[in-house]
């Protein structure tokens, strides 16, 4: 026999017993020429015959990395080989996670492609998804707008995020491996061992501050500054780890002394006018009122200023609380992944970066939210109008909310205001995503969600009508308080903000909004803004 019928016969049989998906794909016939026996069982296919019997022949895989499947080809031929992370969509209707390989070759003229599809272990997948939650938690903690220091038991820093490097002065990385006593001042460092020791021998989360009285912390630079404090922790491989939330409060306490400074003179005025008042006339008297309307507005100031405080105190025990879980299952995935050191591993690398940015970004709405609420009530927002299109702000806002969208969900939109109004965009934008959200949330896969907006009288009506789950009446005398979540809401995440925020908003503009709702039967929310037509008044 010539050798080359025995290297036939050695591909052959090679081809045969391989195992996933094996195939021959022709570019220009424009499907598999061949196709190993095994593979098409991968798919759900019987045999190789029925699957060859398909007419295009394509393969049902979804890459993780949204490419196409003439972009895999391409990728392909340009480098020679190319891989992939990809979905592989059976016949029975079942996903599995399984890894793609292209390799280009010709022959006679043709170009033709050696595909290779396997299915991934489920140690792959979970090694996969824990490698992103790992960089879900860097991104969170390295862009958080407050100082994050962990330390161990033994209260050596482990990790610092950039914000806490800068409040402390220290350049990047320069913490790590110091004892948490470095940021402590000198006079308190002995005495904050035993705290510490304490805190170790029975953790708990506590709220910025609490029990502390005045908190300070020290630069590199021996320089110290006034702070507020949150700690939480958690345990990893039987290892205690506690997590410091660090705010520095220096424009607060100068804040604080400036009222307290003017109250005190306030007071003495006061009492400088009360030796008089047997002296003086009605119009002392009157002056004397006046100052007294004048101590209760400060005394009004100074409870803003402590219901402020109190509402960041909720916000950073709430982020402790709802970060907790994902820090302890990071610090899981930043053990796995050290089993990745390969140039040749980086494709899963990146794919666990793309699915931590996606949780970064849920993460940063939810901090949008608290933040959020102290602009308004520090009266940093106000509505700003301009002439827009309400159907094209539609349009753009949409594709805010498409990657919320369950499987079979759709928006449908009947948008009845031809002439431009004058409106604050960027308020009626975050209105109206945030009602498309809750209505996407709250309703099951295969719903519609209608949008239907209007112009007539001066007003601009808005109505997002969902076929989700409803709100008790009990509960819809509550839904516009901070923090409040319905009782049927189970799991759903939110953080009881959205429908207060968008009131909030509506004040602004001049607005109002209305609700209709039935347990099980969706709910339908109508906001109302007046407008005005300069387009009409020029014609």
């Amino acid at each position: 026999m010539p050798t080359h019928s025995y290297a036939q016969a050695l591909t052959d049989l090679l081809f045969a017993r391989a195992s996933g998906l094996v195939g021959v794909y022709d570019e220009q016939l424009g499907w598999f020429a061949r196709v190993n026996p095994q593979g098409p069982q991968v798919l759900g296919y019987a045999d190789e015959t029925a699957f060859l019997e398909v007419p295009d022949r394509a393969l049902p895989v979804q890459p993780l990395a949204g490419q196409t499947w003439p972009e895999l080809l391409a990728m392909a031929r340009r480098f020679g080989y190319h891989a992939t992370n990809a979905d592989i969509h059976r016949l029975d209707g079942r996903v599995l996670a399984g890894r793609l390989e292209l390799t280009y070759f010709e022959h006679e003229g043709h170009a033709l492609y050696l595909v290779r599809l396997n299915e991934q272990n489920r140690l792959e997948t979970v090694e996969r998804q824990l490698a992103q939650s790992m960089n879900r938690f860097e991104a969170v903690v390295a862009n958080a707008t407050i100082g994050i220091v962990m330390c161990d038991r033994a209260g050596r820093i482990v990790s610092a995020n950039r914000l806490s490097e800068q409040l402390f002065g220290y350049a990047e990385g320069e913490l790590l491996g110091q004892a948490i006593e470095v940021l402590v001042p000198r006079d308190v460092a002995p005495h904050h061992e035993q705290l510490r020791e304490s805190f170790n021998a029975a953790p708990s989360v506590r709220a910025m501050g609490a029990h502390r009285g005045d908190l300070r912390a020290r630069r590199k630079d021996g320089s110290v500054f006034p702070v507020e404090v949150s700690l939480s922790y958690f345990h990893l491989d039987n290892e205690l780890y506690v997590v410091s939330y660090i705010l520095d409060i220096t424009y607060k306490k100068e804040a604080e002394r400036e009222l307290i400074a003017e109250r005190q003179r306030v007071e003495r005025l006061n009492a400088e006018l009360e030796q008089k008042v047997a002296d003086r006339t009605h119009a002392l008297l009157s002056t004397l009122a006046q100052l007294e309307q004048r101590s209760e507005e400060l005394t009004k100031a100074l409870a803003a200023e402590q219901e402020l405080g109190e509402l960041k105190s909720r916000f950073v025990s709430m982020a402790s609380h709802e970060f907790r879980t994902p820090l302890t299952a990071v610090m899981n995935s930043a053990t796995l992944i050290e089993k990745y050191p390969g140039g040749d591993q980086q494709d899963k690398r990146v794919k666990h970066l793309q699915r931590i940015r996606s949780s970064v970004k849920h993460l940063n709405d939810i901090l949008e939210e608290f933040l959020s609420v102290g602009r308004i009530e520090e009266g940093r927002i106000e509505a700003r109008p301009v002439e827009l299109h309400i159907g094209e702000l539609l349009t753009d806002t949409l594709p805010d909310v498409q990657a919320l969208l369950k499987p079979g969900q759709t928006i449908e939109q009947h948008i009845g205001c031809a002439a431009p109004l004058w409106l604050d965009p960027s308020l009626l934008r975050k209105i109206v995503v945030n009602l498309l959200s809750n209505a996407i949330k709250y309703s099951g896969e295969g719903s519609v969600v209608r949008v239907h907006a209007e112009c007539a009288a001066g007003e601009f009506t808005l109505s997002v009508q969902d076929q989700g789950v409803g709100i008790s009446q009990e509960d819809q005398e509550h839904l516009f308080e901070r923090f409040f979540r319905a009782r049927n809401a189970g799991n759903v995440p939110g953080t009881g903000l959205g429908l207060y925020i968008i009131a909030k908003y509506l004040e602004l503009m001049g607005g109002r909004i209305a609700l209709q709702s039935e347990l099980n039967h969706g709910t339908t929310v109508t906001v109302t803004i007046p407008y005005e037509n300069h387009s009409a008044d020029r014609g």
